[in-house]
């Protein structure tokens, strides 16, 4: 077997028999209340605070077991304001949230289990959810439904229900996201459970078991974004990385990102200007450590990019259209795809007139059906490219690839 089969038949065996573990899977709990917050208590004395944060450890461990990254909004007695754990959630770029309550009610006979999450259904204009938190509401109720029906499973207990709720945790984030109340403090029989190790260690596994039958998506930001597949085919195809768990599809893309993707598709080291390489002159503010400085100095080199009066290159400046229309039809032109002359006058976008220094581009790749317009009308060329158009373009351009 050759060493690139090897590779493969490994790849395989770890998405088979350790999967979330091989995508980097990566879950945030939330033990609910704590420190001055004790939670309900229970008719047995036991405090909310005191179950969430155990059940929550236990957890935390089992996931580990699945090979699912974990961290914990807290793993001690401490106080967190709700604000605080969202904030300490979107941080961590990861791929769901968990948090865990005990329930309670006036009546003593109120049991069971259920899982809260926010359903863009049920809007509150007075309390409104988050954006991605509405364009989520699939993704979340998914995920609550798997972990209710694996907890109803293991510990018998009756069900209560998914609750499409307004609590803080599950609206306000930007990843998929559930509460669970795993059994009622108020109910002597479920108190006595909750009092019990074992029964915590059940639940705990139960949950985990929920979680590791979810699927999460692959950008919680892309989810319901008219970019979507494009953007699932750039990644699939390396050719466009997200951050952490988010694509962040409508950022303006900079300069040293766009060159980067044209690296991966054209492979620059391969190319070479139609006369000598250009000099690579010294930028002050692309220095030898910055993470572009090889690709950056790869497109100066080939004439892609020119540095400014300056004596800089602005590798974290936002790329204009009409700069990508012109750099990437001159990457085509390099591997032999002639670049047309548009005809007198305006053509097909009314702001592009053919004298412009990119209309040639613009012109070559509008007919060859790798670029739109921001309109039928207009192309916006001194507007910034965003990062969902940057992967329409590319998902336009590999479709006409033979």
């Amino acid at each position: 077997m050759g060493k690139s089969s090897k590779l493969l038949w490994l790849t395989l065996v770890l998405l088979l028999v350790f999967p979330y573990e091989a995508m980097a899977y990566k879950v945030v709990v939330d033990p609910g209340h704590g420190g001055s917050d004790p939670g309900a208590i229970g008719v047995n004395g036991l405090k909310e605070k005191t179950v969430n944060l155990d059940i929550s450890l236990k957890l935390r461990d089992e996931l580990r077991k699945k090979g699912i990254q974990v961290v914990m909004t807290r793993s001690d007695d401490r106080y967190l304001a709700l604000a605080d754990r969202v904030e300490f959630t979107n941080a961590q770029k990861a791929d769901i949230l968990v948090s865990v309550h005990a329930n309670s009610n006036p009546s003593s006979s109120p049991g069971g289990s259920q899982v809260l999450y926010y359903d863009s259904a049920y809007p509150q204009a007075s309390y409104p959810a988050s954006p991605e938190m509405e364009a989520l509401t699939p993704y979340s109720k998914q995920l609550a439904q798997k972990v209710l029906n694996s907890v109803l499973k293991q510990t018998g207990l009756k069900d209560q229900g998914l609750v499409p709720s307004a609590v803080y945790v599950v609206r306000k984030g930007t990843i998929p996201s559930v509460l669970v109340e795993t059994a009622f403090l108020s109910n002597s029989k479920e108190a006595a459970m909750l009092a019990d190790s074992a029964f915590r260690q059940k639940m705990a596994k139960a949950i985990a078991d929920g979680i590791a039958e979810f699927q999460p998506p692959v950008f919680a930001d892309t989810s319901v974004h008219w970019a979507k597949d494009a953007i699932l085919r750039m990644k699939n195809k390396g050719w466009m990385e997200g951050i952490g768990n988010l694509f962040e599809p409508n950022r303006a893309l900079t300069r040293a990102e766009f060159v980067t993707v044209m690296d991966r598709v054209f492979h620059l080291d391969g190319l070479t200007a139609d006369g000598p390489d250009n000099e690579v002159p010294v930028f002050s503010d692309l220095k030898s450590n910055h993470w572009s400085y090889t690709v950056m100095s790869k497109a100066v080199r080939l004439g892609l990019l020119n540095g400014y009066e300056d004596h800089t290159v602005r590798p974290n400046q936002p790329i204009t259209r009409g700069e990508v229309a012109a750099v990437f039809q001159r990457l085509r032109q390099m591997t032999g795809v002639p670049t047309q002359t548009p005809p007198s006058g305006s053509f097909v976008f009314n702001d592009v007139p053919a004298s412009a220094w990119y209309a040639p581009a613009v012109f070559t790749l509008k007919k060859s059906g790798i670029i739109d317009g921001v309109t039928n009308t207009e192309f916006k060329p001194n507007r910034y490219i965003s990062r969902a158009e940057i992967a329409a373009m590319m998902d336009r351009y590999a479709a006409n690839q033979p």
